[in-house]
């Protein structure tokens, strides 16, 4: 296999060529497979598994990082902005919290495509529950269970950050150490479950006040 070769002696001969050149070229491998498992059945070669499995990054599925829902679609939402000549400004408060309650079977693909999906459907403006597909809007009745148990996470979690940030002064990155999560997910939850942090108070990650 000429590809084991290039990743364990770093050469390769051209086509055409009559000698072997030498690389430095970096080889990334991306699979939503479980290669452990594939390996130990047989169905991919385990040489070829353990040269390219030097440096491993797991990305969690969107079900299991649903923080990330509001960046990505508003990402999508310029992206599509830009291809369409749109002028569409974002997802509605009910849109979004039907997105957030989704268990994304399909992933960050399944949520671009829906975004894609209300551009078709929206013109400009807010992308409301109007636009989007039947799976996400509640004529399932699993979907206003699942809405339900999100709202009943998001008061308690709410409440949570409350408390964190009225001990640590409104300090968020100090009210973030005590929580155990980043201060940028801080930052997005605050926003997201719209919790009002005193303009005098607010810091920024080095501890200065803003003006």
């Amino acid at each position: 296999m000429r590809l084991l070769r290039v990743l364990q002696e770093r050469t390769y001969e051209p086509l055409g060529a009559t000698g072997s050149e030498t690389t430095d070229a970096r080889i990334i491998v991306a699979t939503n497979k479980n290669l452990d498992e594939a390996t130990r059945r047989g169905t991919f070669r385990e040489d070829l598994y353990y040269r390219v499995n030097v440096v491993r990054i797991e990305l969690p599925p969107l079900r299991r990082r649903k923080e990330d829902i509001p960046l990505l679609a508003e990402q999508f939402i310029a992206r599509f902005n830009r291809l369409q000549r749109k002028s569409v400004t974002g997802l509605s408060s009910e849109a979004l919290s039907l997105l957030m309650g989704h268990d994304w079977p399909g992933n960050i693909r399944e949520l671009e495509n829906i975004i894609e999906r209300a551009f078709i459907l929206c013109p400009e403006g807010q992308v409301g529950i109007e636009h989007l597909p039947a799976e996400l809007t509640g004529r399932d009745a699993s979907v206003h269970s699942k809405n339900r148990l999100r709202l009943s996470r998001d008061v308690l979690e709410a409440q949570a950050i409350r408390e964190a940030l009225e001990k640590n002064r409104f300090n968020r990155l100090a009210a973030a150490r005590a929580l155990g999560v980043h201060k940028s997910t801080l930052f997005r939850k605050i926003d997201r479950l719209g919790i009002k942090v005193p303009k005098a108070d607010r810091k920024d990650s080095r501890g200065i006040k803003s003006h």
